[in-house]
């Protein structure tokens, strides 16, 4: 099986992950991002390495594209009725993952081993790797002032005017040894099509990560977010404008300049593509197992193509 390094976070990573997973099994890593992560009812909370963990075990609520499928919301209405905010809904189960990450850390256990253990509890195959253990926390500032990212997704909807993005504490963070022997052993490094700015941004941004894709003989192939030339959820085209890049595959290439072999687009997106990569067209949309296999097949062909 050919080992593959993902950088990841929300649905559209989340869906080549369970793809590639289809394709290598326990030979995928999954880097996901932890710049979504917060606290709620004093709970840690990694919405990116748990969407992509829910996907990777076959729980994910596929139609809303987050949380887990069929489960109740008992405990949250319960903490809304005693006077606690309600605008994060977390279902009972996902609950239980908070509750449990949030105990094994403060017991002096890590993020990493704390979300291996959820992962292989729910039957994962793949590696889920958050990018690093400091807190880090991406914000979007707005006409109302700063906002926490799931405050802006949440409570503003995602369409807010973008003034500014920045990810506090980056600057202390660092890639964890998981993380680097991941990319270290990778035969192939995928970045998924997932929101470049804020899923894909906060991963690069840490030094030790760019500089291991840089020096890796590996081919780095980015696949675009970007169906027919729109996103299929959420802010992706504003957070693309506000980095004052065309929301093009060529745009979103020049978002990973300096670390692409290759780049996949979707074969009806009309944006021009990038003229200093590799460039694989194909449809990109992954409906259903089938179409999430497709399009990691096709990532992994194109890698070989390209030396993996």
């Amino acid at each position: 099986m050919t080992r593959t390094a993902l950088l990841a976070g929300g649905t559209g990573g989340g869906k080549l992950a369970a793809g590639l997973q289809d394709v290598v099994g326990s030979a995928l890593s999954v880097i996901a991002n932890t710049g979504d992560d917060f606290d709620a009812h004093g709970l840690r909370v990694s919405p990116d390495p748990d969407l992509v963990t829910y996907w990777l075990s076959g729980e994910i609520d596929e139609e809303r594209g987050w949380g887990i499928r069929d489960d109740t919301f008992v405990v949250h209405e319960r903490l809304e009725r005693l006077g606690a905010p309600g605008w994060f809904s977390l279902s009972d189960r996902d609950l239980a993952t908070c509750l449990y990450r949030t105990y094994f850390v403060a017991e002096g256990g890590t993020l990493t081993a704390a979300q291996a253990q959820i992962a292989r509890s729910l039957g994962v195959a793949a590696e889920v790797l958050p990018m690093c253990e400091q807190r880090i926390a991406t914000r979007v500032a707005t006409p109302a002032g700063w906002r926490g990212l799931q405050e802006f997704l949440i409570l503003d909807h995602g369409e807010a005017p973008i003034e500014g993005i920045e990810v506090t504490g980056i600057e202390n963070a660092r890639a964890t040894a998981d993380v680097m022997t991941a990319l270290g052993a990778a035969e192939v490094i995928v970045i998924a099509p997932s929101n470049p700015v804020i899923s894909i941004g906060p991963i690069l941004a840490i030094e030790e990560i760019r500089e291991a894709m840089v020096a890796s003989p590996a081919p780095v192939i980015a696949v675009s977010p970007l169906v027919a030339g729109h996103s299929v959820k959420g802010p992706t085209e504003a957070f693309v404008a506000a980095t004052g890049r065309p929301v093009t595959p060529a745009g979103i290439a020049s978002l990973y300049e300096g670390l692409l072999d290759g780049f996949i687009a979707d074969v009806d997106d009309p944006g021009p593509d990038p003229d200093d990569v590799a460039v694989l067209r194909c449809p990109t949309l992954m409906t259903g197992v089938s179409g999430r296999r497709a399009l990691a097949e096709r990532v992994l062909e194109l890698a070989r193509t390209l030396g993996a």
